[in-house]
Formats: C-alpha cells, structure tokens, sequence
C-alpha cells in the first residue's frame, strides 16, 4: 500500500462512473482492489441502513434522549420487529418521567411496557393511572396497575374514584321496576325508601373483589331488614339515619371492589297497610275454608239421609217379602198337620 501515489488515487477517483478501478500491483500478490471494493459496498450499505433507521427512529429516539426517557435506538428497531409501536412506549416513558415518577424503582421499563403492550394492555391508560395514584397519594405500583388493566377494569376510573367518591343509587334505577325499597316494619305499614351509597375503590381487593351490583343489593338488604326491625313506622319517620348507621356499621362493603364511605336516605314514603291487608286476605281465606267445610258437612248429611232412606225401603222390601212368606207357611204347616182348625161352640 506504501507504492501507490497520490497521483494514482487521484487518477481512480476522476475514473468514469461504472468502471472498474485498474488493479494495484500486488507486491505480495494479494487482490487488495477486491477488497476496496468490497469494504466501499459494504460501508455504502451500511450507510443506507443507517439512513433509513434515522429517518424512521432518530426522531422518536433524539425525543426520548432529551427527555430521560431512557429508550435506546436498538430498543426501537426490536419493537418494529416485534409489531409493537414505539411511539406508544416513548409517549409512556416520557410521561413518566416528566410527573416524576421513578421509573427503576416501579419497574417501568421498556421491555415491561412492551410485555403489557403484547398482553392485550392498555399503556397509556396504566401510566396515567400511576401518575393520578401519586399525586393523590394512593400506593400503587406498576405490577398492581397492569393485573387491574389485564383483568378487565379501568384503572384510571378507579383510581379517580378511589380519589374522588362515587355516588351510586339504591336501588338501580335501570334495573328497579318500581324505583324503591319496600320493606314493612312490625306494625304492617309498608315504607318505600330510597338511598344513594357513596362509594370509592378499594384497589387492593379491585381484583376478584364483587361489583357495584353485589353493594347495592347488599345496602338493599340491610335497609329493609333494618326498617323490618323497628317497631313500627314512625320510628322509621321519626329517625332515618337511624337506619343508614345501622346498615353502614354492618360491614356490607367486605370482599367488594368498594369501600362505602356514606348511606344516606334520599326519599322515605309511607305505603299500603301490608298488615290489615293481610290480615282482611287471611280472614277471607279463613271464611272460604269455613264455607268449603261446612258445604263438605252438608254433603256428608245428604249423603248419610239418602243411605238412610235407600235402608228404609230396603227393610219395607223385606217386610213385603216376610209378609208374603206368611200365607206359604201356614199352608205348608196345615198340609204336615202342624195346624188343626178348631171351631168354636158356644164359645168355646
């Protein structure tokens, strides 16, 4: 390589486009021209390939870099492969890490959010929800976030609910034909309520913990058992809250995806007389059993007076027979001379 001259490269470079280069002489017989030209493709397709990986990840790349995201180039190109969209896992880091979370100690990696991604996950949805938990002070770490997204659940509404309560009604007005609680306390009136529960998430039993339907029924429940205990209604009128204190200490949220934080009556009414009424449906049914039993003492009179008569005639039917047997046998005595006929003289 010592041998060339300035003058012979500068003579292979002012070659016309296309022509092979004149092969150097070869001291040591080696085809060092092959191999110029092999690196010189080789560095052009390395260049191409280079451009390209710019043109479609420098951008997203240079973004995350200037915002400590922390997403390697190399990263990228394996989420192109791997059919996940880089963009969606940058926006998330960068969020991230721009409200301060710590992205090492809740374990938001790139492979992680790609995992979730994969999963079926909805990214940003967890990111926000860990961003909502910290500025709210609610312990929730990315693992946590990510089982409640995979299960099924918002977990950027829950966590907004676990922050900010609920208010749900009882019972449902889209489920409820009448649109209220009946429940009828000792006396019989009837007392139709109803409730509004509020409510905020339990994140820590969000999974596998029972829905809003299962508070509702069960604050349902209680309200009527609770209105079912009192003496009577105007102890119900007299005191409502008496009832939601009631209902609220009986632990009705246990094993919920909710946390009750209030019962409060919105509208109590006094109803029908359940008691009179049952009682005037008790008496007319004890009045149809009387009459069913004396129509039944009837019948069996009837029925004993027609045996009796059927009896009668047949005793006159066996007397008429007897009497006719009468005749028959004094005949048949005379003829054996069982009977003598006697004529009586002078009286005697």
């Amino acid at each position: 390589m010592n041998s060339f001259s300035f003058a012979a490269l500068l003579a292979q470079a002012q070659r016309p486009i296309g022509q092979l280069p004149p092969q150097p002489p070869a001291a040591d017989g080696f085809p060092w021209g092959m191999v110029l030209f092999g690196a010189a493709a080789l560095a052009v397709i390395l260049l191409i390939i280079l451009g390209i990986v710019v043109l479609a990840y420098g951008k997203m790349w240079f973004q995350a870099y200037m915002s400590g995201a922390d997403v390697s180039i190399f990263s990228l190109i394996g989420m192109g492969f791997r059919q996940v969209p880089p963009r969606v896992i940058v926006q998330a880091k960068i969020m991230a890490y721009q409200a301060g979370l710590d992205i090492s100690k809740r374990g938001i990696t790139t492979t992680r959010l790609e995992a979730h991604y994969l999963a079926g996950g909805n990214v940003m949805n967890v990111i926000r929800a860990l961003i909502a938990s910290q500025r709210a002070g609610i312990e929730l770490d990315f693992d946590q976030a990510a089982a409640i997204d995979l299960a099924g659940r918002d977990v950027l509404e829950a966590v907004n609910t676990s922050v900010s309560p609920r208010v749900i009604d009882c019972p449902d007005p889209h489920r409820s034909a009448t649109g209220y609680l009946s429940a009828v306390a000792k006396n019989g009136i009837e007392m139709r309520v109803k409730a509004r529960v509020t409510v905020r998430t339990n994140l820590t039993q969000l999974i596998g913990g029972a829905t809003e339907e299962t508070v509702i029924a069960r604050v349902g429940q209680g309200i009527i058992s609770a209105i079912g205990s009192a003496n009577s209604h105007l102890e119900v009128l007299e005191n409502p809250d008496r009832i939601s204190k009631e209902v609220l200490h009986r632990g009705l949220d246990s094993h919920t995806a909710f946390a009750i934080v209030s019962i409060d009556i919105a509208n109590i009414e006094v109803g029908d007389n359940i008691g009179a009424r049952l009682q005037a449906d008790q008496a007319e049914a004890d009045t149809r059993v009387a009459r069913a039993e004396a129509e039944q003492r009837r019948a069996e009179a009837v029925a004993f007076e027609q045996e009796m008569k059927a009896k009668t005639a047949e005793n006159r039917a066996k007397l008429v027979l007897a009497e006719a047997d009468v005749p028959n046998a004094m005949a048949e005595a005379f003829r054996k001379g069982h009977l003598q006929a006697r004529t009586l003289v002078d009286g005697r």
